[in-house]
């Protein structure tokens, strides 16, 4: 049974756009998870931070961020730019290779809607080892061409009922060239607003990363 750990929060601001940013650090964290959200979302999305605070039960350290500005945010269009979005992942990601209590954490990418496709271009030329990523209702449509660049173990999860994406994410399961695997979360639409639905995207991605990271974390040393 997974232990309650104790948690410090910190609310950062990164980059020269001074993104906002909260970074959860369980005590001897095993491994650090930045997400990526999807259009109309931020850093304090309920749906991720919810799935954020299972992570910690098992031990992981999570990065919630926003990719815009407040004014970039109000075109609409700039949240459909992959390029620009895995930009912004990437600084992100270059900021925790600079703060010494995550830098040498084995990291993990988690991308839901549109944020899925920064992770795919991010993941398609890393700036450094990017060990598990896991997707929710990812746009993987937007990112074709960049899907067989990706070699990083890959956990697609799609609802049942969000028909538009479950043929994309099947493709996109088959397509990478590195492990992957595809859920089908049974009566889930896009959001997985259904009672319980949320949480079953919160195990499958806990499980994953568990797999992913925690062995490498085991071969670290410590800092």
């Amino acid at each position: 049974m997974n232990q309650l750990k104790t948690i410090s929060t910190t609310n950062y601001r990164i980059g020269n756009k001074r993104l906002k940013a909260v970074l959860a650090k369980p005590e001897n964290a095993a491994g650090l998870i930045v997400f990526a959200h999807g259009s109309d979302s931020s850093c304090t999305s309920p749906r991720n931070t919810h799935i954020a605070e299972r992570l910690h039960r098992d031990g992981f350290a999570t990065l919630l961020f926003d990719f815009l500005t407040e004014t970039e945010a109000c075109e609409r269009d700039n949240s459909f730019k992959p390029p620009l979005l895995a930009d912004r992942l990437n600084e992100v990601i270059d900021w925790t290779d600079q703060q010494g209590t995550i830098k040498s954490l084995p990291l993990g990418l988690f991308g839901s809607g549109t944020g899925m496709t920064a992770v795919v271009v991010a993941a398609a030329n890393p700036r450094k080892p990017v060990h598990a990523i896991v997707s929710r209702g990812g746009r993987v449509d937007l990112v074709s061409p960049w899907l067989d660049q990706v070699t990083t173990p890959t956990l697609f999860i799609v609802g049942e009922r969000d028909k538009s994406l479950v043929s994309p994410n099947q493709i996109a399961s088959h397509k990478i060239n590195g492990e992957s695997k595809l859920e089908i979360v049974g009566g889930a639409s896009h959001l997985f607003s259904e009672a319980g639905k949320l949480d079953e995207v919160a195990e499958l991605a806990a499980a994953w990363f568990t797999t992913h990271l925690q062995s490498v974390a085991a071969t670290s040393v410590p800092r």
